[in-house]
């Protein structure tokens, strides 16, 4: 399925019974007149041996307060650097060979602020590209979006098969997070992770619980957290809430939709407040909507007649939809389906006619 080669939240905790620990929750704001640096205190529930109670919910954990829209995604979202904004390379590489109209075209995909998939296994290649990411949204006074993709036995072994070993994954995401730490990025878990344990039943949950262990990870480091939802045609709501409970999405702002995929806003929209209301504890979420311009065409991979959707940016932040993002990076194929090349290599000629049938705002 897809691949690719989801600040100060005033943080509150409602815990559950049993044993606590002390946790430091500690932020900066920068307010009119100076810096001011606010450290939240707040206390955290110790583990249970799984991690899940009987009824599916995650027990003796503390709730996460979610954000606000703005405050999910501090200043907009930022754009790539050139050094891992795929498209800009290509449209570069286009005007180099004095192909300046296939520049321009695609110029319009490498001009938006599109996530950075972390897919390398390597600790040091995955630490550097998060920090020169970081580097470049602090300059830019916005927030990076990057996407976690290396969970072992990605994609069920199809087309984008690969991802760290069972023993280096977890070890892959600290890395990944001393690297982000601080820098209020929004971080989208494993997509697909979670919704092909439906038809991959060797996943299980084993994968849950190795989700759960990588929210774990991830909190308390000042980064914004969304698994992934599925999308409307994959896992029953049901199913699915249960699944992210046992992720741990209630320590999370929630969930991402649509990752890679072309439904409509509405209709993904839809699907994912009734998931929302599923799982409880008001989670919030964003949809993928890089490609979705012409709607599901239907197959995910690489469908004939797609187009990119409407620009990516976040909410006013009066529902539950923090923002509309372009996860998947609109130029990459989804795999040797439909004449494309081999998962996450650049497709121009895909990339173009995305763009020629994109929604025009």
């Amino acid at each position: 399925m897809p691949h690719q080669g989801k600040r100060d939240h005033r943080t509150s905790v409602r815990t559950g019974a049993g044993r606590r620990q002390w946790a430091w929750l500690g932020v900066g704001a920068l307010v009119a007149g100076g810096l001011v640096t606010a450290v939240v205190l707040a206390v955290l529930p110790a583990r249970t041996p799984d991690g899940v109670g009987p009824d599916g919910r995650t027990s003796d954990r503390a709730v996460a307060a979610r954000a606000t829209a703005a405050e999910a995604f501090p200043g907009g979202l930022a754009r790539q650097p050139s050094a891992v904004n795929q498209a800009a390379r290509q449209a570069a590489e286009a005007r180099a060979d004095g192909r300046d109209t296939t520049a321009a075209r695609i110029d319009v995909i490498a001009d938006e602020a599109v996530a950075t998939w972390l897919t390398d296994p390597s600790e040091r290649a995955t630490a550097q590209t998060v920090r020169r990411v970081v580097r470049s949204a602090e300059q830019q006074d916005r927030t990076p979006v990057f996407v976690l993709y290396a969970i072992p036995d990605r994609d069920c072994g199809s087309y984008s098969a690969g991802g760290t070993s069972d023993d280096a994954y977890l070890p892959w995401v600290r890395s990944a997070v001393r690297a982000m730490a601080g820098s209020h990025a929004v971080v989208l878990v494993e997509p697909d992770s979670i919704a092909q344990i439906h038809v991959c039943e060797r996943l299980g949950h084993d994968r849950l619980r190795l989700l759960d262990r990588a929210v774990d990870e991830l909190a308390g480091h000042g980064l914004t957290v969304y698994l992934d939802g599925g999308n409307e045609d994959r896992v029953p709501v049901a199913t699915m809430a249960d699944w992210l409970r046992r992720a741990g999405v209630d320590r999370t702002q929630g969930f991402a939709t649509n990752v890679s995929n072309f439904y409509r806003v509405d209709q993904e929209r839809a699907y994912a407040d009734r998931l929302a209301d599923a799982v409880g504890d008001d989670p919030h979420y964003v949809i993928d909507v890089s490609r979705n311009g012409q709607g599901w065409r239907g197959t995910w991979c690489n469908p004939a007649g797609a187009g990119l959707g409407q620009a990516p940016h976040v909410t006013r932040g009066t529902t539950r939809l923090d923002a509309l993002l372009w996860v998947k990076t609109p130029g990459l194929s989804d795999g040797t389906c439909n004449g494309g090349p081999a998962a996450g290599r650049w497709w121009e000629s895909y990339a173009l006619a995305l763009v020629e049938h994109r929604v025009r705002d």
